[in-house]
């Protein structure tokens, strides 16, 4: 897990952005104020780049992170494809296993977006529940703030996700909701993840095993 270890997302990686300074204006509804100045990921920039510099520049900031560290045989892994990322793979229930994942090295320095209501993904999915995950501490294993989506196969959705709404979890478990809220100045990382389950031992309704794929346009702060 050495890959994962902090990064500073503004060493030369223009791709990679942060909302600077401009705090939304509370006059105007949020939603008409999602731009370029507020995505933190914007592929469609990176994939402008030449093939092997795009490509590389991914891989340094998003990796895998599979059931096989719990002894499953899933894979996975992120690509640029279309103008955006592909996060891609096979998900198998082997081995007690079920679950693939995408994740960035933490932000080093974090992301502050306390000025956002919460975070705007632009996806285009294959019929599968997905989620997503917020991360605010720098420990690779502690609690992460996750949020559920479906997406309808070869189309491209947008998906709004308030912080107020997303799900305390340790390791698919949920936590108390009073006592554990997102901390939107400290943001360390970001999951794209595909499981069989939701939370609480709870089946994803969507869920099918076998080749999956998504493709991921932007992460943004709304």
């Amino acid at each position: 897990m050495a890959y994962f270890g902090a990064i500073p997302i503004l060493s030369g990686m223009d791709w990679v952005q942060k909302p600077l300074g401009s705090h939304a204006n509370p006059t105007v509804d949020r939603r008409q104020q999602v731009s370029e100045a507020s995505c933190i990921f914007d592929f469609r920039q990176l994939g402008a780049e030449s093939g092997a510099a795009g490509q590389g520049a991914l891989q340094e900031v998003w990796g895998a992170v599979d059931d096989v560290v719990m002894g499953g045989v899933s894979s996975s892994g992120i690509a640029l494809a279309e103008d955006s990322a592909l996060f891609a793979g096979t998900v198998s229930t082997a081995n007690s296993g079920g679950f693939a994942s995408v994740r960035t090295r933490n932000f080093d320095p974090a992301i502050d977006l306390s000025a956002y209501s919460g975070i705007q993904i632009r996806v285009k999915g294959d019929g599968n529940r997905y989620k997503f995950l917020v991360r605010d501490e720098a420990q690779w294993d502690g609690v992460a703030y996750a949020h559920s989506f479906d997406t309808v196969a070869d189309t491209w959705v947008t998906v709004d996700i308030p912080f107020e709404e997303m799900v305390p979890v340790f390791r698919a478990r949920t936590m108390d909701a009073t006592t554990y809220k997102v901390n939107q100045q400290q943001i360390r990382a970001f999951q794209f993840m595909l499981s069989k389950f939701e939370y609480d031992g709870q089946i994803n309704p969507a869920f099918e095993p076998g080749q999956f794929r998504l493709y991921i346009e932007s992460v943004c702060g709304y």
